[in-house]
């Protein structure tokens, strides 16, 4: 693994970073971006964001679900009213159903009863398919009671083999 000098890193970044701190904490376009933890994702560059503009919301899958808490607080807190669900090409959460990666968990522990019951009790949440889960996180958003309805809810696919995203909900 290469070893990486997050401290020189953060000494660069603090040496410009100017008025930043200055910057309100709600963020100025209203928005919370819903999307996958994938590192090959930069979604504040790819859809032209600025610092202080947008909240981005990333977990594994870009999951509606798993972003609710942290949506209900941007919203009711925090002032934003649009939220773009974006899920993307070629992700892990394609690959696996819930029941492989229990296994797969349950095997590299074998006997181990607190581990067992614990990844039973979890869903991990992959998809088969892409542009279906992306709908199903909008109509979950859309439909929740505690999600705002004053703003747009919409649903993307960003694809990783070009940099460009497409609307499907």
């Amino acid at each position: 693994m290469a070893e990486v000098d997050f401290k020189q890193a953060n000494e660069n970044y603090a040496a410009s970073f100017g008025d930043n701190g200055k910057l309100s904490i709600p963020p100025s376009k209203h928005l919370a971006v819903v999307t996958c933890m994938d590192a090959r994702l930069n979604p504040e560059q790819f859809l032209g964001l600025n610092l202080g503009e947008a909240h981005v919301i990333r977990n594994a899958g870009g999951l509606a679900k798993e972003s609710l808490r942290s949506i209900i607080i941007s919203q009711r807190l925090l002032g934003t009213r649009d939220v773009i669900v974006i899920h993307h090409s070629d992700c892990g959460m394609l690959t696996f159903s819930d029941e492989q990666l229990r296994s797969k968990i349950i095997n590299a522990h074998p006997g181990d009863s607190d581990v067992s019951e614990a990844v039973n009790d979890l869903q991990f949440g992959p998809f088969p398919d892409l542009d279906k889960s992306v709908k199903d996180d909008v109509a979950f958003l859309k439909n929740h009671p505690l999600v705002l309805k004053e703003g747009k809810i919409t649903g993307w696919v960003y694809e990783v083999e070009t940099g460009k995203i497409r609307q499907v909900a």
